[in-house]
């Protein structure tokens, strides 16, 4: 009887222990599962952190780099306001300078002696422009200023003889002649105007020159 006692005590005392070890291990594994929870949620967090932190910074660089692109465009359009500006201011320059020259009694050219000058006449029909037109009873002559001249203007000053004929008819039947006043030249346009008889009108001090040899009549 004893020993069966002290069997069951043993048994008893077994699966008390059985049963604590395997609390211990739920406990174990419980206290390891919520560590695994925190770690993640702090992984979680620290990522939303980060993210969210690139985020910021991705906005901020979009800020700034939009704020860089409209500085960019402001200073591009003020430069081109101001080589705008520069180039006007140049070309009147050159207008005044040529008309005044022409019209300080400098009116013999192109073989013709001429009446009247204007300045800037703009045609009737179109929107075309005439820098300086010389007149007579039976010709005109047609020049086109440019503070610095290219061969590239060389098709636009060829089309103002039709273009004029258009728009004031009453000279349809004038003789005109064409010529390209500029303040500098350069071989290959000089060639250029010569081929297309335009007659080379250059700045030579306070007076003006005129190569007109080649001119040709529209």
């Amino acid at each position: 009887m004893e020993e069966i006692e002290v069997m069951y005590k043993r048994v008893w005392a077994t699966l008390d222990r059985i049963s604590a070890e395997r609390a211990e291990a739920e406990k174990q594994a419980a206290e390891k599962a919520a560590e695994y929870k925190k770690q993640e949620a702090e992984r979680a967090a620290e990522y939303k952190k980060q993210e969210a932190e690139y985020k910021k910074q991705e906005a901020e660089y979009k800020k700034q780099e939009a704020e860089r692109k409209a500085e960019a465009d402001r200073e591009y359009k003020e430069l081109r306001q101001l080589i705008g500006s520069i180039s006007t201011n140049n070309g009147m320059i050159a207008e005044e300078y040529f008309f005044n020259s022409f019209e300080r009694g400098q009116t013999n050219f192109f073989g013709e002696k001429f009446d009247d000058i204007k300045k800037n006449r703009t045609g009737l029909k179109t929107d075309d422009e005439f820098d300086i037109v010389m007149l007579n009873g039976h010709a005109v002559g047609i020049v086109e200023v440019k503070y610095k001249a290219h061969k590239n203007d060389l098709p636009k000053i060829l089309g103002k003889v039709e273009a004029f004929r258009l728009n004031f008819p009453d000279y349809k039947n004038h003789r005109i002649y064409l010529g390209l006043a500029s303040m500098a030249f350069y071989p290959d346009l000089e060639k250029a105007c010569k081929e297309s008889g335009i007659a080379i009108i250059k700045q030579k001090g306070e007076n003006i020159v005129i190569n007109d040899k080649h001119l040709k009549v529209y």
